[in-house]
């Protein structure tokens, strides 16, 4: 049995593995998710992005259901992601039914919807820096045990230790710049961003949030209503959802 003190450094030798051949950050922080959900009793993995200047959103999950209950958090304003970012505290719920209704009342049946009973959330930080969260999901429910804490903690380190990479290549006041680069996946969702923007003489924030509010009013994921934007199959409107 590997000894308490020992288990950080196996944990952070089997990630880096896992992580060998990585294209970008966003490719790091997807195969980091799959690694927690392989090592943890976990359903799915998410890590989030929430930076002082205003960058948000999720930037890689193991899944797409978890993609999509990451996205739930920022549709709906609320969530654990939210709450441990704003606490700096990890946010640790075993059983939504019962422990987090009256905390969540929007989040909670729609996470459930897609199959999840228990979330713990990581703040990813160091001093004053908050870069976001990792995101632990579970299709039952239960706490996590002291080892698999253990785990997701230095699974949260790692994820940090990739955004701060990314920092230290884009330069110490270009953080704006390094939120970008984990979410390069997401610039189909930035153009829509734009367009809509446009469309409805609002600020960027809020054609976001009609972005995602379209998006959960009708069951699409927020990826797929950004393309139909671009692509101009989707336009918005004033009275449009």
């Amino acid at each position: 049995m590997t000894a308490p003190e020992d288990r950080p450094a196996r944990i952070h030798a089997l990630i880096a593995a896992e992580l060998r051949g990585a294209d970008g950050s966003g490719d790091r922080l997807r195969q980091l998710c799959r690694f927690a959900v392989r090592e943890l009793p976990a359903s799915g993995a998410g890590v989030s992005l929430i930076t002082d200047a205003g960058t948000q959103g999720m930037a890689a999950a193991s899944d797409p259901t978890s993609e999509v209950v990451e996205e739930l958090q920022f549709t709906l304003g609320e969530g654990p992601c939210i709450d441990a970012h704003a606490s700096r505290r990890p946010v640790l719920i075993p059983d939504l039914a019962e422990d987090a209704l009256t905390r969540w009342p929007a989040y909670v049946p729609a996470a459930r919807e897609q199959g999840v009973q228990a979330v713990f959330a990581f703040p990813l930080q160091i001093g004053a820096a908050r870069l976001g969260t990792l995101d632990v999901y579970r299709d039952e429910v239960g706490a996590l045990s002291g080892e698999a804490l253990d785990q997701a903690l230095t699974c949260a380190e790692v994820a940090l230790m990739i955004l701060l990479d990314e920092q230290d290549r884009a330069g110490p006041e270009r953080m704006g710049a390094v939120a970008e680069s984990a979410l390069g996946h997401r610039v189909e969702l930035y153009q829509a961003q734009g367009m809509v923007q446009v469309q409805l003489g609002v600020s960027a924030a809020e054609a976001m949030v009609r972005l995602r509010a379209h998006a959960y009013a009708n069951g699409h994921r927020l990826g797929d209503v950004a393309r139909d934007v671009v692509t101009r199959r989707l336009s918005f409107e004033r009275d449009t959802p």
